[in-house]
């Protein structure tokens, strides 16, 4: 092999690297809108910010720019889906973010779930994780469900823990349910499919970045569960005729890049 063919390798690594990594600043915005069975709001839509998978070791969304892009969207509820960080150095990076979305002040309040990244943690730096959440306004639900009140509706809002990591329990997470619209958060999608006899309208997670690397196919997901080789990674999907959002996520894990994904920022209108 000549230095000549050795030369042109390194740099079409090097520029397939240099685009992958300028990808992970290229944010989607999507809209999804999925139709309400039994929740009113006086025929109003109801507008929720889901973010998931900040992976703050790895991102190339600024919290200005996260700000610039939210700040003139209406929201009525923040739900954040996990994969906060893994190292407890980090914990102080998430603040900025959590002031961006503390300020767009959602009516209904902002929830947040835990992934498998954020166990990684030592329990008492987890603690400082879930104590800084909670300090800048946010609900963590750890298989437990909280109940707002929409103009006499019922909204109940049910955090399953990380089901990657054994950790979820949707029987605790649904005990003493009241009748209502049941929105569930939670980090990994594979638990749809343990859910078979757990009724709920809208389920939000993340987990799979959408592949990350999703070229020609995301064959590193394998092991990642049942849905990768249904082909259910990212997007809007149904099982047994219910819905489910899987978020490609705000950041990135081990390198700083992507092919075939972008970083995501989704608004999702039940109306």
């Amino acid at each position: 092999m000549s230095i000549y063919f050795l030369m042109i390798i390194v740099v079409f690594l090097v520029l397939v690297f240099y685009k992958a990594n300028r990808n992970t600043s290229k944010v989607a915005v999507n809209s999804i809108t999925v139709a309400r069975t039994n929740l009113q709001i006086s025929k109003k839509q109801l507008r929720i910010l889901h973010l998931s998978d900040l992976h703050l070791e790895n991102i190339s969304v600024t919290p200005a720019e996260l700000f610039r892009i939210i700040s003139d969207q209406p929201v009525d509820l923040i739900a954040l889906t996990g994969d906060f960080l893994d190292r407890k150095r980090t914990v102080t990076k998430l603040i900025p973010y959590l002031e961006v979305l503390k300020s767009l002040k959602p009516h209904y309040g902002t929830y947040a779930v835990f992934g498998n990244h954020d166990y990684i943690l030592k329990e008492k730096d987890f603690n400082v994780l879930k104590q800084t959440l909670e300090q800048y306004g946010c609900k963590t639900l750890q298989n437990e469900h909280c109940t707002i009140e929409l103009n006499g509706e019922k909204l109940n809002i049910i955090g399953i823990d990380d089901f990657s990591t054994k950790r979820s329990d949707i029987a605790k997470a649904y005990h003493g349910l009241p009748d209502g619209y049941h929105l569930v958060i939670t980090h990994d999608p594979n638990i749809v499919l343990d859910m078979k006899d757990y009724h709920y309208d809208y389920l939000l997670s993340g987990h799979f970045h959408g592949g990350q690397i999703h070229w020609p196919k995301p064959y590193h997901l394998v092991k990642m569960g049942k849905l990768v080789r249904m082909n259910m990674v990212k997007g809007l999907h149904y099982h047994h005729g219910k819905p489910f959002y899987i978020s490609e996520g705000l950041g990135q894990t081990g390198v700083n890049i992507r092919i075939g994904s972008r970083p995501e920022i989704t608004f999702h209108e039940i109306g």
